[in-house]
């Protein structure tokens, strides 16, 4: 059973059936899914990705991934899970761009290394930012990821991998 983490403003909480169109809202916005996995993709492809939640990540356990809420409202997605990229355990997150430059992502950010570290017990934690994505990867910096390498994707774009230790 996935706990429920807390932050000063925020609720990590299991996803519920019910919060598939606040998630579909954010994994389709453009500003958020220009940075999530390999860009934007189908509406379709999102509602799978939504349904796959419950059918294989929960029902098999595989990994945490939670829906960030703040007062009750979902502002956005953060997860933790083996990564064959990095050789270890990766953090994901997304925020509504509703939610950008209040503090939020360093909240979402150190609230999954602590899981990482605490809860799991890792000997680090991984990141993979897009090159252009500047605000996150001065986020990171600021909470004690370093740079460790470069992923050349196949379309020619950098991805940093970025690496956090107790």
């Amino acid at each position: 059973m996935l706990p429920s983490l807390r932050t000063e403003r925020l609720l990590f909480e299991p996803y519920v059936p019910s919060d598939e169109e606040a998630f579909m809202a954010l994994f389709q916005d453009p500003r958020v899914s220009a940075w999530m996995g390999d860009g934007p993709v189908s509406e379709e492809d999102d509602r799978a990705l939504f349904g796959r939640i419950f059918t294989k990540v929960y029902a098999q356990e595989l990994f945490a991934v939670w829906a960030v809420r703040r007062d009750g409202v979902l502002v956005g997605h953060a997860e933790i899970k083996p990564s064959e990229d990095v050789g270890g355990h990766e953090i994901v997150y997304a925020l509504a761009p509703a939610a950008w430059g209040s503090g939020l992502g360093t909240e979402v950010a150190e609230a999954l290394v602590g899981y990482g570290f605490g809860t799991l017990g890792l000997a680090a934690v991984h990141a993979t930012v897009a090159e252009p994505n500047t605000a996150s990867l001065k986020l990171l910096g600021r909470i004690g990821f370093e740079h460790v390498r470069d992923i050349t994707e196949d379309d020619g774009s950098t991805t940093r991998v970025l690496t956090r230790r107790p």
